[in-house]
């Protein structure tokens, strides 16, 4: 017949064999013993009859054939009658299967033991560890950071435990964080079940850190999971945990469940605070990473010492590479940037910013201050502000609030959005209007050069371009920023003018590919908040003064053109500029050099220098200050922008201070 093809003797003998050994255990065993019958004797058969010794008769020679074939297959050797030699077949076969059933049975067990170690069911037996539920894309610079510190002080091991297989989870850190560069143990199980819970030992942790997942139900599951870890802790008792959810909705219920040892940040708004600052503050992002990191400069609590009864003005020029911020009041409150005459009470600790947490004898620097290189206290008025929001997903209502709240009168913000951009809350053009901010809003596709052809991009202050959400499943986010980015580096390059952008990122890897110009920036969305809890979570100390840093209400980190401190072209010590810093209500950390070659905004970037360094200061350069008036947009607000506070009152009211907004 046309059209079959005529089997070789090699497939059908083949299909014979599958379909024979298919059957059944038995008819397997029957053919794997008459193959081995079918090789064993005549080779055995071979070695009698070549064996110069071998007996001379015929039944002499099929003896030694018996014996050989029966010592190759363990079945006795046993000679003479043929009820004798069955008998020894039959115990040689009974032999052979207690201890074929022997082995399998250890060898099934050790199978099961070692898959089970593989899963990560076993209980961690340490104490003082760290332990990280959850996974997404903050778990990696979590773990990295809780590494830095544990190689740094020797703490510990760092504990994962998530839904997720452990194998994975390991290759997946090991290739971020190098292999054998410290302890880590992963464990798989439900993040709300007590059980799986205790196999990470969080009542004998140092800390414990629970991060938000990709998901839309991530915060009602951190909720879950910090109830499940107060049914093995309890309320009051346990270590200091740190949690995150994404939706303020959720704060109060997670700052409930997490108890009087915890502390809740709210990533969206976070990032969305961190997007508006670093808008108009290009190397703003490298700053925090810098201050944020185990690595570099750091916040950190000191005791007063000597410095009892000193001014803060006198106290914060009694360090070479320290610089003073603020201190603890002896019931634990923050007072950042506070008046230069304050003085220091017994039972304050000062609040630092330094390279590590060593104290130093204090030493007097304020013969290193040059007055007369100092520049006049001047005003800085503020100025309204045109701003171009590219891009819409579910922080850009709280940037859009927030420039509401802080932009001065006049001020523009025009929005573009992609036509798949699903805007599901309020329309920008559709919220309330304040007086401040004038919104418009169009539809245009954001990857076409045309679309921005259409905006004069040079008469902004600053771009600000968002991604889409990076829901579980939803591909890879960053796409589109980049193609975006990509068309706005063109822009610059047919304008020759460079401008002010700051993209919001979701993978940490998607930076190195960003193409960003000499004015631009990029927020990895959640970082800071990765950064915060495990700053937080190494010391819980440091939670109120990182709630006044990241709060316009409090204490807020800017970078101020130099020459509001010193004057332009003059060489004067980094103690004049914090000297000069204080009287304009400010707290310097460092600096930022103008380099007219550099490719980024955040080259330059010098934390905690020498009080005694000297150097001829340009106009063009930044000095890094947190400063007690708001520094998003220079705008003197009101406040009402502050970041809901992380913890509870110690009288177990909400302190929050924000109530419900127009976009939830």
């Amino acid at each position: 017949m046309r059209g079959c093809r005529r089997s070789s003797l090699r497939d059908r003998a083949r299909y014979v064999f599958d379909r024979r050994l298919a059957r059944s255990t038995g008819r397997l065993l029957f053919w794997l013993a008459l193959s081995c019958l079918a090789v064993v004797v005549p080779v055995s058969t071979l070695l009698v009859w070549m064996d110069p010794n071998a007996p001379r008769t015929l039944s002499g020679r099929l003896t030694a054939v018996w014996r050989v074939s029966a010592e190759t297959l363990r079945l006795g050797v046993a000679t003479g009658a043929p009820l004798r030699m069955l008998l020894s077949v039959v115990l040689g076969l009974v032999a052979l299967l207690c201890v074929s059933t022997l082995v399998g049975v250890i060898t099934t067990g050790l199978g099961e033991r070692l898959a089970e170690l593989r899963r990560g069911r076993s209980t961690v037996l340490e104490r003082d560890h760290a332990v990280v539920l959850g996974w997404s894309e903050q778990v990696f610079t979590v773990v990295a950071e809780l590494v830095a510190a544990q190689l740094s002080s020797g703490r510990g091991v760092v504990a994962v435990l998530a839904d997720r297989d452990t194998t994975e989870m390991e290759r997946a850190l090991a290739a971020t964080l190098g292999a054998g560069r410290a302890r880590l143990v992963c464990r798989t199980g439900s993040l709300t079940d007590p059980g799986a819970l205790a196999l990470v030992a969080p009542a004998s942790a140092g800390s414990v850190l629970v991060l938000p997942a990709e998901d839309t139900d991530a915060d009602p599951e951190v909720v879950r999971v910090l109830l499940a870890l107060r049914s093995l802790t309890g309320a009051q008792d346990g270590p200091p945990v740190v949690a995150a959810v994404r939706d303020g909705r959720y704060l109060p219920a997670a700052r409930l469940a997490a108890g009087a040892r915890g502390v809740v940040l709210e990533t969206d708004l976070t990032t969305a605070r961190l997007l508006v600052q670093s808008a108009r503050r290009p190397g703003l992002p490298a700053v925090l990473r810098d201050l944020l990191d185990v690595a570099g400069a750091e916040f950190h609590v000191v005791a007063v010492g000597e410095l009892v009864g000193l001014t803060f003005a006198e106290a914060a020029l009694r360090f070479e590479s320290v610089c003073v911020v603020g201190f603890l009041r002896a019931d634990g409150r923050p007072c950042l940037t506070p008046e230069p005459g304050t003085v220091l009470g017994a039972g304050d600790r000062l609040v630092v910013v330094a390279h590590d947490g060593t104290a130093r004898p204090p030493v007097d620097r304020r013969r290193h201050v040059d007055p007369a290189a100092m520049a006049p206290l001047v005003p800085v008025p503020g100025e309204p502000v045109r701003v171009l929001l590219l891009g819409w997903n579910r922080r850009a209502p709280l940037i859009v609030d927030i420039l509401r709240r802080t932009a001065r009168p006049g001020s523009v913000l025009d929005v573009v959005t992609g036509p798949d951009d699903q805007v599901v809350r309020t329309p920008p053009e559709d919220l309330p209007a304040t007086g401040r901010l004038t919104v418009t809003h169009r539809v245009g596709d954001l990857a076409r050069p045309e679309t921005l052809r259409t905006v004069d991009t040079r008469g902004y202050d600053s771009v600000i371009v968002l991604g889409p959400d990076g829901a579980a499943g939803s591909g890879r986010p960053d796409d589109r920023t980049l193609l975006t980015l990509l068309v706005l580096r063109a822009r610059e390059e047919e304008t020759g003018c460079a401008l002010p952008v700051v993209a919001e990122l979701c993978d940490h890897r998607s930076r190195a590919l960003a193409p960003l110009g000499a004015r631009s920036d990029a927020v990895v969305r959640g970082e800071l908040t990765a950064l915060l809890m495990a700053q937080i979570s190494l010391d819980p100390t440091l939670a109120p003064v990182f709630e006044e840093v990241f709060a316009a209400r409090g204490g807020a980190l800017d970078l101020r053109p130099a020459g509001r401190y010193v004057l332009p072209g003059r060489e004067a010590s980094f103690a004049t500029v914090a000297a000069s810093a204080l009287r304009h209500g400010d707290c310097a950390i460092g600096y930022r050099a103008y380099d007219p070659g550099g490719v980024r905004g955040d080259d330059g970037i010098r934390l905690c220098p020498d009080k005694s360094e000297r150097r001829v200061w340009a106009a063009q350069d930044a000095v890094v200050v947190v400063s007690a008036a708001p520094g998003a947009f220079d705008a003197g607000g009101d406040g009402r922008d502050a970041l809901p506070r992380m913890r509870r009152d110690p009288d177990g009211s909400d302190s929050s201070t924000n109530g419900p907004q127009e976009h939830r």
